[in-house]
């Protein structure tokens, strides 16, 4: 049975071991606000809805989930192709992911901080001595001899005052922080792509809505100057159409840039070089607009973002270094341990007489170091503070994004609405025209005007429907993605 002494000095240790010194981590207090002020939306609402593709209804509910591959709502079998491709061959993900392997083994070597270190060590010297001045150190006849020893040490540094557990502490929030960092870079990555598809999509219906206008223009231009040589029309009427042509031609190879550009950038993403551009293409009649969009609560926003998180998780180290500067201006405790044999000769290792052992503790304490732990305690102080500042701002841009994109959602609705109608009301004046030049009472320049007409809603409308299916991706990423329900990433 142990004695009352020992069990008092076990107790006393158990104690101071189990203390750590600085602030205990706790989690800042999720915002309280009820919505995202003039962006909020009821329990469940629609955004208007017009009548053509990408642009039904869309049903804002507040607290559904956010599926893992939330581009799969989209319903695109070439955009989830590419989707995968990019995650395997991207290589910011792929650095991303190696950041994180480093940081996690890191960790498990700063771990083996609280067990004690055991080295082993063998060493073998051949000496002579002075025999006319000194007395000779071993049994040996000759002034020449040969010394081997085999030895353990052992050495321990007991965590009294918690400065392992603190610097641990640190090092896991770091292993977090990177994961978060991860799991921020697949969910821009993701984002990319779908953008970058739906801008194809959107320069190419833009490029054959000015390619049709220019034919339409042409046909124009021609009709005006037979007019001309019939008398009919004037010079300054050919000058003017040509005029206009010339104005929609000039419109026509920043939009072939773009999607060349565009097309660069998404084979970048898939983590290819230029000439290895992929087969997919695609077409804003090919994507289907998510009829459910999610809206999460400030509240639950914070444990959604990744780059909230990754904030949240350098505010975990930054307090745990507190607690590591406080804990070095503490006494520093030892204990070390020797064990091995000595002998003359290689054979007569750990023979009789041949062993030795020693065992020793330690405090150190410093004195004077010119203020030195007294300033690095102040900038641990100074770097909480940074952090934290860091996190409030993490968490403003979050709800800022989630409101732009509500905004955006709402604006991109009733643009599409107007513009669908401009399109059915030009559409009709078109037909109107057709009818009333086969029965002769309109001339054909009056036709292809109002085609012409019906070509540029059109446009307009393409250009409406691609904002609508950018910002509807551009929320699933305001909201984080949805990366707590992939089954494989980051977080394992």
């Amino acid at each position: 049975m142990m004695s009352r002494p020992r069990l008092a000095v076990a107790a006393l240790m158990a104690a101071l071991v189990a203390c750590a010194v600085g602030p205990n981590y706790k989690r800042p207090t999720p915002p309280s606000a009820p919505g995202y002020g003039s962006a909020s939306v009821p329990a469940q609402t629609e955004t208007v809805a017009a009548a053509d593709q990408g642009s039904s209804a869309q049903r804002l509910v507040i607290g559904i989930d956010i599926p893992g591959q939330w581009w799969t709502l989209f319903q695109s079998p070439k955009l989830s192709r590419l989707v995968d491709q990019a995650l395997k061959g991207n290589p910011n993900v792929a650095a991303a992911e190696a950041a994180l392997r480093q940081a996690h083994e890191l960790y498990s070597a700063q771990r083996s901080a609280y067990l004690p270190l055991v080295q082993g060590s063998f060493g073998g010297a051949r000496s002579e001595f002075p025999t006319s001045t000194l007395t000779s150190p071993t049994v040996a006849p000759s002034s020449i001899y040969s010394l081997y020893t085999a030895e353990l040490s052992l050495s321990y540094a007991p965590d009294v005052f918690g400065v392992t557990r603190r610097t641990l502490e640190a090092a896991r929030a770091g292993v977090e922080s990177t994961r978060f960092q991860l799991e921020a870079a697949y969910l821009t990555l993701t984002s990319n792509v779908v953008v970058s598809a739906v801008q194809e999509a959107s320069l190419r219906g833009q490029i054959a809505a000015t390619e049709r206008l220019l034919q339409l223009q042409q046909h124009l231009t021609d009709t005006v100057r037979q007019q001309r040589s019939l008398g009919t029309a004037s010079d300054l009427d050919v000058l003017a159409q040509e005029s206009a042509q010339a104005q929609t031609a000039q419109t026509l190879p920043p939009l072939q840039k773009q999607l060349a550009q565009t097309r660069d950038a998404l084979t970048a993403l898939l983590g290819r070089l230029p000439s290895e551009e992929p087969e997919e293409t695609f077409a804003l009649d090919e994507l289907m607009l998510p009829m459910e969009l999610p809206v999460s609560l400030p509240s639950q926003l914070v444990t959604q973002r990744p780059d909230v998180r990754q904030a949240e998780e350098n505010l975990h180290a930054a307090s745990a270094e507190v607690g590591v500067a406080i804990g070095n201006m503490l006494p520093q405790f030892s204990i070390d341990a020797d064990l091995g044999s000595s002998a003359l000769k290689l054979g007569q290792l750990f023979g009789p007489y041949t062993r030795f052992w020693d065992f020793g503790a330690s405090l150190t304490q410093t004195l004077f170091d010119a203020g030195a732990l007294l300033h690095r305690r102040r900038a641990a102080d100074a770097a909480l503070d940074q952090a934290g500042a860091q996190y409030r701002a993490a968490v403003i841009l979050a709800c800022q994004n989630v409101a732009d994109t509500l905004h955006a959602l709402q604006s991109d609705a009733d643009a599409l609405t107007a513009s669908s109608q401009a399109d059915r009301a030009a559409k009709r004046t078109f037909d109107l025209a057709q009818r009333q030049s086969e029965l002769g009472t309109i001339s054909l320049l009056a036709v292809l005007s109002a085609e012409q007409a019906y070509q540029q809603a059109q446009l307009s409308q393409v250009q409406a429907q691609a904002n609508r299916f950018a910002d509807t991706a551009g929320l699933f990423q305001a909201l984080g993605g949805g990366w707590w329900n992939r089954s494989m990433g980051a977080s394992q």
